[in-house]
């Protein structure tokens, strides 16, 4: 058991930096329209550099501070449901 509070512990600190950049978490209501998610993520400080609406989600594809972010919203009530980061390449 305590190997496994070892690895989380480990696991947290390793990520912390990555987590400390984003300024959206799950859970957050950004809204259903391009304006509204545009406009959240923008006076955030964020690039949104496209928007895609699905059968039952919204994608947001964003940049800021050479770090690409993936946000997934709920289409129904603009719930991110899913955040995904990556640093940007410099190729």
């Amino acid at each position: 058991m305590e190997t496994l509070k070892t690895l989380t512990l480990t696991a947290l600190i390793a990520a912390a930096p990555a987590l400390a950049m984003a300024n959206v978490s799950l859970g957050d209501k950004l809204g259903t329209d391009e304006a509204a998610i545009r406009s959240a993520m923008e006076a955030q400080g964020y690039v949104v550099e496209e928007i895609e609406f699905e059968d039952d989600e919204i994608e947001v594809e964003l940049a800021k501070d050479g770090v690409e972010t993936e946000l997934v919203l709920s289409k129904s009530d603009g719930v991110v449901t899913a955040i995904e980061m990556e640093e940007e390449d410099d190729d």
